[in-house]
């Protein structure tokens, strides 16, 4: 589950005998359509020089972020390929939430005012990896097929890790509400500090499944990739490890970039149109830190390869809670700020971590889904966005 699937390699690599389709290196990929949306970092670049409204900067970086964060889990992927398989793994499981990482460490760093976004961006990714794109998955794959099927024994172990991930969030805001007013309680930095132990032990299972997928039962994890034909031909990775690690450094130098704009614009962004700080984490930062992976997802589910599909969903929701999460708690703890950020989350974010692990725990025990499954995740994700919508909207959120 923790494999970092996007695009098979293998797969692109088999389109070889049709010239059309064939890549011919580094700058051929930036023809593709996803990657045409780089036209936004100069439109951003311009728009943050002549001091353009908060909303039109927040729009053009968000849009480029979707292909730089594209760009960096091709070139992940591909150094990967020439690491083999244990270190590739590995690699690919540790950056494959990289934007979303870069996006909310350059957010803690403007201080604890943003901690409530970066709280919400992490809500996000999880809520909307689970509903959103495995429900868009389902769907679109259902309307091709009849009947799709996938791994449900490593469906059934993401569930469990993910439902690890909601009691992480619940056990913090339980304990706020009980020491909230207690006399008794002498250390005001108590939810702080156990946000920090339960941070240790989320890292700690990460690091276990992590050997559990990669090593000990890979062959769960393995999905599509054992039925590849052999060919004959030398498997060799789309970019040599030159051109992936240039394209990996620019690519994050870009999203770094982006995501300082992005930040930077979004108090002014929030009251131009009305919204929340926390619908805008958990809605529109989160899609925008994971468009490009999402894209892959419905692709994969749209080839009847619905095992990397859930994979890539249901895997990327639990690397941010295992991995993102707990690395954001240190990060704002090395920063020196006066409060650190903690895992004590609103209600309703707590609610809605809940509620998705609850739902996919319905659709994955079974192996198969069809498009009417699709639609139901989609339907919890549409009624939970408009619970976060309709949130009152407070102007002291966000401040300089």
């Amino acid at each position: 589950m923790l494999h970092r699937y996007r695009d098979n390699p293998r797969e692109r690599r088999s389109l070889a005998n049709n010239p059309s389709k064939q890549a011919t290196g580094v700058w051929s990929v930036l023809a593709e359509p996803l990657n045409l949306l780089l036209v936004a970092l100069p439109i951003a670049v311009a728009l943050e020089w002549m001091h353009a409204p908060g909303i039109w900067i927040f729009i053009a970086a968000g849009i480029a972020i979707i292909p730089l964060a594209g760009l960096m889990g091709r070139a992940t992927e591909n150094l990967a390929e020439v690491l083999g398989a244990g270190l590739g793994g590995l690699l690919n499981a540790t950056l494959g939430n990289a934007a979303e990482l870069i996006i909310a460490i350059l957010a803690l760093w403007k201080g604890p005012a943003m901690y409530p976004l970066v709280k919400a961006s992490i809500t996000g990714s999880i809520v909307g990896n689970v509903l959103l794109i495995l429900g868009l998955s389902m769907f679109v794959g259902g309307l091709r097929f009849n009947k799709q099927t996938f791994n449900a024994t490593a469906a059934n172990m993401g569930s469990t890790l993910l439902g690890l991930a909601a009691i992480s969030l619940i056990i913090p805001s339980i304990f706020f509400e009980v020491v909230k007013g207690n006399p008794a309680v002498k250390d005001p930095l108590a939810v702080a500090h156990l946000s920090e132990e339960i941070a240790v032990v989320l890292i700690a299972v990460y690091v276990l499944s992590l050997i559990f997928s990669l090593r000990t039962h890979k062959h769960l994890f393995a999905g599509d990739e054992v039925h590849l034909p052999t060919t004959g031909e030398a498997h060799q990775p789309e970019w040599n490890p030159r051109q992936a690690m240039s394209v990996l450094l620019v690519a994050t130098v870009g999203v770094a970039w982006m995501a300082e704009m992005l930040v930077g614009a979004v108090e002014h962004a929030c009251e131009a149109v009305g919204m929340n700080t926390i619908f805008v984490g958990v809605i529109v930062i989160a899609i925008v830190g994971n468009a490009a992976e999402h894209s892959t997802a419905v692709m994969m589910a749209w080839k009847n390869k619905m095992d990397l599909a859930f994979n890539i969903a249901v895997g990327s929701s639990i690397q941010v809670a295992l991995l993102v999460a707990p690395v954001l708690v240190f990060v704002s703890l090395l920063m020196g700020h006066p409060t650190v950020l903690d895992l004590h989350f609103s209600q309703l974010e707590v609610i809605s971590v809940v509620i998705a692990v609850g739902t996919l725990a319905l659709v994955a025990p079974d192996g198969q889904t069809h498009w009417m499954e699709g639609v139901m995740l989609l339907a919890v994700y549409l009624i939970l966005g408009l619970a976060f919508f309709h949130l009152p909207v407070e102007p002291t959120a966000i401040s300089h």
